[in-house]
């Protein structure tokens, strides 16, 4: 699955290239400030770490389903440029979640996210738990 496959993120503009996925300093997801949205920023990170999951199991897609169960997110500085989001999951966490899926057909899995902008500066970072089971 490709960032342009989901509804939601086509509509906001999400991009995605490279293993990232970035969101474009528009009118469309400006607040009251002139800074990218806090609700645009989660959805920017949400679905990199979603996409992230499909890089570290390529061999569960299309036999299993990945639902957000936990999601924290905090706000660092406001986002006035492009930004992009880079997501990283704990090595032990992978072979945990292995053992856990292997056994159980199902698992849950905690996906680390930065949100920064063009320049570097970091304007959000988050964790996104999912629970992953076979169809």
């Amino acid at each position: 699955m490709e960032a342009a496959d989901i509804p939601f993120a086509r509509y906001i503009g999400l991009e995605q290239e490279k293993g990232s996925v970035s969101l474009g300093f528009s009118g469309t997801v400006m607040n009251h400030l002139n800074t990218i949205h806090a609700s645009a920023q989660f959805a920017l990170a949400e679905t990199q770490s979603g996409l992230f999951l499909q890089t570290l199991f390529p061999e569960l897609e299309g036999k299993a389903v990945p639902l957000l169960r936990d999601a924290q997110i905090r706000y660092r500085k406001p986002a006035a440029a492009r930004i992009v989001a880079s997501a990283s999951v704990d090595t032990s966490a992978v072979e945990t979640f292995r053992d856990q899926f292997g056994k159980k057909g199902r698992g849950s899995i905690r996906v680390d996210v930065a949100v920064t902008d063009i320049n570097g500066v970091l304007t959000s970072q988050g964790s996104f738990t999912w629970f992953i089971q076979t169809l």
